[in-house]
């Protein structure tokens, strides 16, 4: 996924010099940046399969396996925890820096466990679940050109005065993309929550209530509902480069937010996987 956004940074200095509407420059580095990456990733696997019909199954695994995010999310966010658990907040903040765009120098233990919370469960969407969605529709290619979209998004989907014609595209594709997957993400898990024995009504409640709130249409979802689940509060008040962003505030504070939701959420995001599995695996098996 690195050199998706590499050549997408590559192609975005050349494409707004041709372009005087930058909009339209954004348009068209969506559609060069996906027309490349699904040519490519159709190329290596046709390759790879007149060498052998093995090798292009392990090229497929290989391309697939980069589009899930589940393994890396984990591993830094209990990486943030190791680090709370040790009373080391400072290489928790450090930590944490990997994985929100927020200012994270001057955090306290709870707005690291937020920040690394409100990670975990937005990124259960775009990493996780969603990969996993288009692959089971469009197998490699499809999870790949997903991550293509989901790449254009984090490099460009910004609502700042660069980025905000010329990421329009991006942003609105990526939020077309996700919409469907969010929504079944966040209705298993409450489900889930049921599995583990945590607030499974709580998180059908706040998904409902709360889902709206955060500034993306798909986010919020799933932060909502791992929000009821947990029975904590999400949002507030976050820094970006020194300035306030005050967001919604998402769940009740049943009790107060510990480290140890580092863990729970990871849990958390572990089984909707297994249950989306079922769910997508379950619908291909109906249509075939």
């Amino acid at each position: 996924m690195k050199l998706i956004g590499r050549f997408a940074l590559f192609m975005e200095t050349p494409l707004r010099n041709i372009f005087r509407n930058q909009q339209l420059a954004g348009m068209v580095m969506v559609v060069t940046v996906l027309s490349v990456t699904i040519l490519s990733a159709y190329g290596l696997i046709r390759g790879a399969g007149f060498l052998h019909p093995f090798v292009a199954d392990v090229i497929s695994v290989m391309l697939l396996y980069t589009t899930f995010a589940a393994r890396d999310l984990a591993g830094h966010s209990l990486d943030v925890y190791q680090e709370l658990k040790s009373g080391n907040l400072e290489a928790a903040r450090r930590k944490v820096s990997l994985l929100v765009g927020r200012d994270t120098d001057n955090l306290d233990e709870r707005e690291v466990v937020r920040a690394t919370l409100e990670s975990v469960a937005e990124n259960t969407v775009d990493g996780v679940t969603a990969p996993l969605f288009f692959a089971v529709l469009g197998g490699p290619l499809g999870a790949i050109l997903y991550k293509a979209v989901n790449t254009l998004d984090s490099t460009f989907g910004y609502k700042n005065e660069r980025y905000r014609a010329f990421g329009w595209a991006s942003a609105r594709l990526d939020d077309l993309a996700n919409y469907i997957p969010a929504r079944l993400t966040a209705l298993l898990i409450p489900v889930a929550a049921v599995i583990l024995r945590l607030k499974p009504l709580n998180a059908f409640r706040m998904l409902f209530r709360d889902g709206r709130k955060h500034p993306s249409p798909n986010s919020g979802l799933a932060e909502a509902a791992v929000a009821g689940a947990l029975g904590v509060q999400l949002g507030g008040l976050n820094y970006y480069f020194g300035r306030p962003s005050e967001r919604p505030t998402i769940g009740d504070p049943l009790r107060e937010i510990k480290k140890e939701d580092i863990y729970r959420v990871n849990i958390l995001m572990f089984v909707t996987l297994i249950l989306s599995a079922i769910l997508f695996l379950g619908f291909r098996l109906m249509l075939l």
